[in-house]
């Protein structure tokens, strides 16, 4: 894990050292904040995403229920649809650093409860502590994502916002691959207590790295909740591009509901994969995501951004339909690894775009706005595609969401002429 960390503040340093002017480079106290934002959002990931996996594990482990582990996921992601709004106005008020810090002392706080429940708490209660624990997660992610991303807009320079929104989404996906890594790997070898206690210092170290990051909120005076979300909504509403970007990142995360509740059961019934293998296969998944995410940054200035995001999002969604078709594990490896790289290169250009796009006043809440889609559109999908299974065979389903999900792409790319002519 120390070695993705520092190759990933390297290539942040890099990026920025490259791409300033001498006079700036010499002390180049920009760079050194972007670095320790980088490192710092890598650590606080890895560790969300620690948690998400855990409660997940621990309910199937020592409660044995795929419906409680089911729950302990939605509370992990779904309460961003009742917090989020209100993180996206607050991000806009006070200086979102701060926000960082209070959401980050949550995740502390929930990994204490898990860490209490596994020690101390009885079979009875378990599952109600588990749960809770997942909800101050879910509280959590509600608030640490907008106020991440309006922290990035206040600390890179306006001309470097696009490739330094692609490599801060980098340190999501870093932070995503590795979370289930560091479990097995600390739980392996220490148990449970371990893997707690490696979540804490993560997030520890996190904030310790924002100390001496300067952010500002807004000094104007508030008007309410409320009517702080209309001005949000209108910001987007009163700019085409942006909205038809938004609009692009609902049909591209409405793939991943579909892909992590088919992938697993195409894996075991359709490849007959051993658990070994199956794991193998669907951790392709998040390393192609990273290396998505890489070409984004490299590749950026040379590719025509809308174009990019049209022409990914519907060639990956056939490649996930062709999955129905595989039965040569390799070659069914080949399809999802390919898809994974268009994903992470469609999610970093669209993300990019939004963040360029959203107003200084109001980015908070336009970023509150892309963090409740990147987490209830995958839920939502996720859900709809089990429903589908249950109805018709895995194959099938995959057939008809990557087909249904390629023409919506289609037909999106036809009726959204802003973002087919945005460039990089």
């Amino acid at each position: 894990m120390g070695l993705v960390c520092a190759a990933s503040a390297s290539s942040a340093r890099w990026y920025f050292v490259a791409q300033q002017p001498a006079h700036l480079t010499r002390s180049n106290p920009m760079g050194n904040s972007m670095r320790r934002f980088y490192l710092s959002s890598l650590l606080a990931f890895t560790g969300g995403h620690m948690i998400n996996y855990t409660v997940i594990l621990y309910l199937q482990e020592k409660v044995g229920s795929d419906l409680l582990s089911g729950i302990g996921f939605g509370l992990s992601f779904g309460s961003s649809i009742v917090f989020g709004w209100f993180a996206g106005v607050l991000c806009d008020r006070i200086s979102p650093t701060r926000v960082i810090h209070a959401a980050q002392a949550l995740f502390l706080f929930s990994l204490a409860c898990l860490w209490w429940t596994d020690a101390e708490a009885s079979d009875q209660s378990r599952v109600a502590w588990t749960l809770f624990s997942a909800f101050l997660s879910g509280l959590a992610w509600s608030f640490v994502g907008p106020a991440r991303l309006a922290a990035l807009g206040q600390i890179a320079p306006n001309d470097k916002l696009r490739p330094a929104t692609i490599i801060f989404n980098l340190q999501v996906l870093l932070g995503f691959g590795l979370a289930p890594v560091v479990i097995g790997l600390v739980r392996s070898h220490y148990g449970w207590p371990a893997v707690f206690f490696t979540g804490m210092v993560l997030f520890s170290a996190s904030s310790l790295l924002l100390l001496g990051i300067q952010t500002r909120g807004s000094d104007r005076p508030t008007q309410g909740v409320l009517q702080e979300l209309r001005q949000g909504f209108g910001a987007v509403g009163a700019n085409p591009l942006l909205t038809q970007l938004i609009l692009a990142s609902i049909v591209a995360y409405a793939m991943t509901g579909p892909m992590q509740v088919l992938l697993p059961k195409l894996a075991r019934e359709v490849l007959g994969l051993s658990e070994i293998e199956r794991g193998a296969y669907l951790g392709l998944m998040a390393l192609t995501l990273i290396v998505g995410g890489v070409a984004a940054l490299v590749l950026g200035k040379y590719l025509h951004h809308g174009a990019a995001i049209f022409a990914g999002t519907i060639v990956a969604s056939l490649l996930f339909a062709s999955l129905c078709w595989w039965r040569s594990a390799a070659a069914s490896a080949v399809a999802l690894g390919s898809m994974g790289m268009l994903g992470g290169m469609v999610i970093s250009f669209v993300i990019a775009g939004i963040q360029g796009q959203a107003p200084e006043a109001m980015r908070g809440r336009i970023m509150g706005i892309y963090s409740i889609i990147s987490q209830v559109i995958p839920a939502a999908s996720g859900v709809a595609a089990g429903v589908l299974a249950r109805s018709v065979s895995v194959t099938t389903a995959i057939f008809m969401a990557g087909l249904g999900l390629a023409t919506l792409a289609l037909l999106a790319s036809i009726v959204m002429p802003q973002l087919r002519r945005m460039h990089a």
